[in-house]
């Protein structure tokens, strides 16, 4: 429960299914003591947990109560805001700190940032805490299922097998964001908000009286807290990584204060002017150069992916080796970019070849590329990390 409108209509969901439901806030930002020392419930749902529900647990306060800055969504109003839901709701609460695990997160946004390639923290965090060290959680308390307010969708297959599908909300689906996630996980998730649109979820909240039905969603990097990328980077990297800014023939036009400032297919915010539109069509990290030219050099027809998660593949494809057989797939290279008919071709040591029936703009290192059925581009069957 992240204090948005989402999870907390996610958690009324499934209290109405007859689910005995926890709600969890997860700290990942300043520490306190008082955070630190909080202990998970033990062998829910025994007796003890009986009076654990928001309004009795007066410990949650002191927690919250450090969090005086913006943080995306772990700020105090946050922390209040879930807690107060989880109180109209009558269902236990609990904040963990897991700022220490989220401290991996911080060190490979900063590790891709001064490598030259644009990371993805948020599908990270996804594949890490929210379904990885949360399941732990979820195992200490006895519970069976791990949910969240994401818009995707959960199916179950006559063969057995558990299918991730893009959410009902076209608009807001987030099915993208979680390709990462181990397939065996799946028969454990519980996604309810998914089969929603975004105004239904709030008429529900508006309906049950809670104060996040007008909520604005979170727009941030949790972590950055003043959505200044670059400055944070800055302050944590190890080496400097200024440089040269440079057109595709090599002539040399400005200097800038480090890579981490850019993104291929960056347009606006260069730092120098050239009379005409340039984008950032390559950053190179050993030369610490920044390469900018025209809108048509960032066309790509193709592009490699490694580190790949394959959440479900058909069982007639699995028996066949990586690399021998190729097939089609809907293709989707960012979160808000629609995904594009293409071919894709697993490779060996977990990489992916994607061809693309048309020119792509802006293909990015170091964001995920996920496929999708080629049938109704609904199914998730997994991805990588573009190269």
């Amino acid at each position: 429960m992240s204090g948005g409108v989402d999870s907390s209509v996610a958690a009324h969901l499934l209290a109405k299914q007859d689910h005995d439901v926890i709600g969890v806030f997860m700290r990942h930002g300043e520490a306190s003591p008082a955070a630190t020392s909080m202990e998970p419930p033990k062998g829910y749902p025994a007796g003890s947990m009986e009076s654990g529900n928001a309004s009795s647990d007066s410990t949650l306060d002191a927690p919250c109560s450090v969090l005086s800055h913006k943080q995306g969504c772990c700020t105090a109003t946050d922390a209040e805001d879930a807690r107060r839901v989880a109180d109209k709701l009558g269902i236990p609460f609990y904040a963990l700190n897991f700022q220490a695990e989220f401290g991996q997160i911080i060190d490979y946004f900063v590790a891709e940032y001064t490598a030259g390639r644009t990371p993805n923290p948020c599908v990270q965090c996804n594949n890490w805490i929210k379904f990885g060290k949360l399941f732990d959680y979820a195992d200490s308390v006895g519970a069976d299922f791990v949910a969240t307010g994401h818009y995707a969708r959960l199916e179950s297959r006559t063969d057995g097998d558990v299918a991730l599908l893009r959410g009902v909300d076209a608009a807001k689906d987030q099915s993208y964001v979680l390709f990462g996630i181990r397939g065996e996980l799946l028969p454990r998730m519980k996604l309810p908000v998914g089969h929603y649109e975004k105004p239904a979820i709030r008429r529900i909240a508006a309906s049950l009286g809670l104060r996040v039905a007008e909520k604005k969603d979170s727009q941030e990097i949790c972590f950055v807290t003043r959505g200044r990328y670059d400055e944070f980077v800055r302050t944590r990297r190890e080496a400097d990584t200024s440089g040269k800014l440079v057109t595709v023939d090599g002539t040399v036009v400005g200097e800038h204060d480090g890579i981490e400032g850019f993104t291929v297919g960056q347009r606006k915010g260069l730092g120098v002017a050239l009379g005409e539109p340039k984008f950032v069509v390559r950053i190179e990290p050993d030369t610490r150069r920044v390469v900018l030219g025209e809108r048509a050099a960032l066309n790509r027809c193709e592009l490699t992916a490694h580190d790949c998660n394959w959440i479900m593949f058909d069982r007639e494809d699995a028996s066949h080796p990586e690399g021998t057989r190729p097939r089609r797939c809907f293709a989707q290279i960012r979160y808000n970019a629609p995904a594009q008919p293409a071919t894709m071709t697993r490779l060996g040591e977990r990489r992916l070849r994607i061809e693309f029936d048309e020119p792509q703009f802006a293909v990015t290192p170091g964001q995920a590329v996920v496929c999708y059925d080629a049938e109704a581009n609904q199914r998730v069957l997994g991805g990588g990390w573009i190269e």
